[in-house]
């Protein structure tokens, strides 16, 4: 089974970014293949990485809801077939992107044969890096479930910090499977204060380290240079990857 890190939090805490940085950290470690999934409605997680994205699942689930499926040939084949297509490769990792939500009516049996498609292509990954929508909603929806670490990131707002802990409680009231839940603090300024520790001391959460704001980190984004490239010796990416040493085996 590969080893599943899931992210988490609001919006605008740089979660996509951080999930790049761990997509390159995997790669660089030797620790690949690496499925990365893009899970957010608002996709973009090809952007950090400098992918081209031919489909999306959300494409492919449509289709066959409308009855979009060639004559002769199957729904079973037809999914195989398009979430192939909706694969974007490259050196130590593939990229899946999930599409936009669902529309009126019913997905049951879109859905049903797309989740026996993805888990039949995990096993072909030694790990999994899913990037999901800001928010809890793919916490209640389950769309988060069965992973080794759930991984909460957070600016230095405590708007942002009560969010990352709501995440938290929701996935632990809802058994969704998560093996370890960690908080990563993004974009810092200067290190943590007491409160920080005060508002986290209670919850099964366990503070893994903080990543610095950085000019490069910005810029890259800016111009539309994929953050992945950034140099190794830049300071957030030896930050982040401090962190994840500690938390991927």
């Amino acid at each position: 089974m590969p080893f599943s890190i899931a992210l988490a939090g609001k919006g605008g805490t740089g979660k996509t970014t951080v999930a790049g940085m761990l997509i390159k950290y995997l790669i660089s470690r030797g620790k690949k293949p690496v499925l990365a999934v893009d899970a957010d409605s608002n996709a973009n997680l090809n952007e950090v990485l400098g992918l081209e994205v031919a489909d999306t699942l959300g494409n492919a689930r449509e289709e066959m809801k409308k009855g979009i499926v060639p004559s002769g040939m199957t729904k079973d084949i037809f999914m195989s077939m398009k979430l192939e297509q909706a694969i974007s490769e490259a050196d130590g990792y593939d990229l899946v992107v999930m599409g936009q939500p669902e529309g009126s009516g019913c997905y049951c049996a879109a859905n049903t044969l797309l989740t026996g498609f993805l888990e039949k292509l995990s096993g072909n990954y030694q790990y999994i890096v899913m990037d999901n929508e800001a928010g809890m909603e793919h916490i209640s929806r389950f769309t988060t479930k069965n992973v080794d670490v759930l991984l909460t990131v957070t600016d230095t707002s405590r708007r942002g910090l009560q969010a990352a802990i709501r995440i938290h409680q929701l996935a632990k009231t809802l058994n969704i499977g998560m093996k370890k839940s960690y908080l990563v603090i993004n974009q810092c300024k200067e290190d943590p204060t007491s409160t920080v520790f005060d508002l986290i001391k209670d919850e099964d959460l366990e503070f893994a380290g903080t990543i610095p704001e950085d000019n490069a980190v910005y810029e890259f984004d800016l111009n539309g240079t994929p953050t992945i490239e950034i140099p190794e010796n830049n300071k957030a990416i030896q930050a982040a990857f401090q962190i994840f040493d500690k938390i991927i085996p």
